[in-house]
């Protein structure tokens, strides 16, 4: 049975919670990364995603050079232990429709995150197969309550109406 700490990526980039959302942005850039692990020392307090970015900083009209990340991050991150079987952890990737987690050692420090592309890098391609097409449902994108912003696809204005005069 493998073990996490045998697929996960180690030497993970991580940020403070008082850096700001343009600092995450640029490494998430650099790194080619969707996610950075933000924690106080060694300790895992948050996750910001490119998604939390562009959500709740830009669309919120937020500067993202003194927006810190303790203001976008998702608190309450789900992780793993290094020392849990692959199998164990995808079965919650898969239930929480969760792409990547972070990796903690049993004294809660942060050592990796482990991501779908790890297992399939690592051999476990039936597994990440699995989690995939798990936590892709639902495929299609949710239209209900769409705003103009989200334009003709989005199922909101593709132009601005204008009134007949």
């Amino acid at each position: 049975m493998t073990q996490v700490s045998e697929a996960m990526t180690r030497g993970v980039r991580t940020m403070a919670p008082d850096e700001s959302v343009m600092k995450a942005a640029q490494a998430m850039d650099e790194l080619n990364v969707g996610a950075i692990p933000v924690c106080d020392g060694d300790r895992l307090v948050g996750m910001v995603t490119d998604r939390d970015i562009v959500l709740r900083a830009v669309a919120q009209g937020c500067a993202a050079d003194r927006t810190p990340l303790s203001q976008v991050m998702s608190e309450h991150v789900r992780w793993c232990y290094e020392d849990q079987s692959v199998e164990e952890v995808a079965a919650q990737m898969r239930q929480t429709q969760i792409r990547r987690l972070p990796v903690v050692d049993r004294e809660q420090h942060l050592v990796g995150i482990v991501s779908l592309g790890d297992l399939a890098a690592k051999g476990e391609d039936e597994q990440a197969e699995d989690v995939l097409r798990d936590v892709s449902e639902p495929a299609e994108p949710d239209r209900s309550g769409q705003s103009a912003a989200s334009g003709a696809a989005g199922g909101g204005a593709s132009k601005p109406e204008v009134p007949p005069a």
